[in-house]
């Protein structure tokens, strides 16, 4: 749905919240008109129901309201002496419109000071449930999420086991475009493998399914700064689906919600409006080689003969922090390492049982068809890539045949206009077009890990709708299932040096706060 097409949905609802209730606003005494006004009518609803204010708000966030809305149902029934498990049963399964029954029907009277407290220890506990799911999905969704780190495409900066806390509200939190889902789950319910909201992903029927026109327009609260080249991001990968997120075929047909699409964690090397290019593997922005901040550390791939002896996992993890798996690749007793960094490599290579480490990178000129944009016309690879410019809100560029390979998925898919091209001329919406306006940001996302790592040079340009947050903080931090990093437990993510833990400060603080409560409920009693 678009925005105005929402509008009138919702004062649809209002019309039909106004026609089953408004002799239930009268019995409480107030005035009938005040049943159909937007907005007001939840107001004074809250205080016939005699709950706070804000529950109105919660009304309207996403997913929140699927919440709350069967709540206010069961609690308008309840103020007008309906109680029973029935009455509630029948308030949720007729979504509400039980109402309609008290309003037009049932012999009812408003209880103006009925007790809110549960009657059982049941309900208690259900209430306590439910506002607990409220409040943690309000969090989880406006302002702090976690997220666990799962490969090694950002390795040293930050680990596999690594759990994040990343913020929402830095870049500006998303409102939930999925209007109908569980809360706090992504994509897949945990154990039951089943998709974890509605949408019809049918491609003959997912344009006109209603399921599908539910779905809310982009919308974003302002954030208080911008993504800043070399952050690391969290986002929605642009070219997942239903089937398999790795299998990137530039023309297939796109399956999920933005909302719903797998969170990738990379590092912005070029922000909108950019010039990007990769040369022998390293990275250069507007003509200059990128400079990464001193806890990055890039990785590459390299062949390894060893003179005589073999080298063990656990030898070169500890003596020269060579962390991912290697392995020998014929009988001549070579090793393929998927990524060793400078620092260690400057060590390594001076092993006395080092015979020779050859870089493994492709060469110039040489076309990796499983590079973007995928078109035998550019001829990249993961290595010597581009010049490419990175698409800036309101800015205009040429577009002609040779370029539109580049822009193509960001004019049709990202920005949702119909591209056609006939006798070599392009029209766009129906209109030949020699230009075009780009009408938001994008940013080109890749892995420190530069030969293992699947990145913005499979699928192109990451939209700034699909931004989710910064990661901001590892609270904590496992290497496998026993091994805690405790060095990373309660650290800072981005910032320069070594990183400093904060977890026995955060003990300090924990114990402290519980004692001085045990204390203070000593001196009250």
């Amino acid at each position: 749905m678009t925005l105005s097409q929402w509008l009138i949905f919702i004062l649809i609802i209002q019309v039909i919240h106004g026609l089953g209730t408004w002799k239930l606003y009268i019995k409480a005494g107030r005035q009938a008109w005040e049943a159909f006004v937007p907005v007001y009518n939840g107001v004074v609803l809250m205080k016939i129901i005699k709950r706070p204010w804000w529950w109105v708000i919660l009304l309207f966030l996403p997913i929140v309201n699927l919440i709350m809305f069967p709540v206010v149902w069961v609690e308008t029934a309840r103020s007008f002496g309906k109680n029973s498990p029935m009455d509630t049963f029948l308030a949720i399964i007729t979504f509400g419109f039980y109402n309609y029954y008290l309003n037009y029907i049932a012999d009812v009277s408003h209880i103006e000071n009925r007790n809110l407290q549960p009657k059982t220890s049941a309900g208690d506990w259900v209430s306590s449930i439910l506002f607990a799911i409220v409040a943690a999905t309000i969090v989880h969704t406006y302002f702090i999420q976690p997220f666990t780190i799962p490969s090694s495409s950002l390795e040293k900066s930050l680990l596999v086991g690594d759990f994040l806390f990343v913020s929402k509200f830095h870049y500006g939190a998303r409102i939930p475009m999925t209007t109908v889902g569980a809360p706090m789950v992504h994509d897949t319910i945990p154990k039951l493998g089943t998709k974890s909201y509605l949408f019809n992903d049918n491609f003959e029927e997912r344009k006109t399914s209603w399921i599908n026109k539910l779905q809310l327009p982009y919308l974003r609260f302002p954030g208080f700064e911008k993504i800043d080249r070399n952050e690391i991001v969290v986002f929605n990968q642009p070219a997942d689906t239903l089937l398999d997120m790795n299998n990137f075929r530039p023309d297939r047909n796109y399956y999920k919600p933005i909302d719903k699409k797998t969170n990738l964690v990379k590092r912005c090397v070029a922000v909108a409006g950019d010039s990007l290019e990769i040369r022998n593997g390293y990275v250069y922005i507007n003509g200059k080689q990128n400079e990464l901040p001193d806890r990055a550390h890039l990785q590459f791939s390299y062949f390894v003969q060893p003179k005589t002896n073999q080298f063990s996992q656990a030898y070169l993890k500890k003596r020269y922090d060579i962390t991912d798996d290697f392995r020998i690749i014929n009988d001549q007793n070579t090793y393929h390492f998927s990524a060793i960094s400078d620092e260690a490599l400057a060590k390594f290579k001076n092993h006395p049982n080092v015979a020779s480490i050859t870089p493994i990178k492709q060469k110039k000129g040489v076309r990796d068809p499983n590079v973007f944009p995928h078109n035998p016309n550019y001829k990249w690879n993961v290595d010597f890539f581009g010049p490419l410019y990175i698409p800036e809100e309101g800015k205009t560029i040429d577009i002609n045949l040779d370029v539109l390979p580049l822009y193509k998925r960001v004019i049709t898919e990202y920005e949702c206009n119909t591209l056609q091209v006939k006798d070599n001329q392009i029209l766009i919406n129906g209109e030949v077009a020699n230009t075009y306006t780009f009408k938001q940001n994008y940013y080109w996302m890749m892995g420190d890990n530069r030969h293992n790592s699947i990145d913005a040079r499979a699928w192109g340009f990451v939209p700034f709708d699909h931004v989710v947050g910064k990661p901001v903080f590892i609270w904590m931090s496992w290497d496998g299932i026993k091994n805690p990093r405790w060095e990373r437990f309660f650290t800072t993510v981005s910032g320069s040096g070594k990183a400093t833990s904060y977890f026995i400060p955060f003990l300090v603080l924990l114990f402290g706060w519980i004692g001085f409560n045990k204390w203070r409920a000593r001196k009250k009693a």
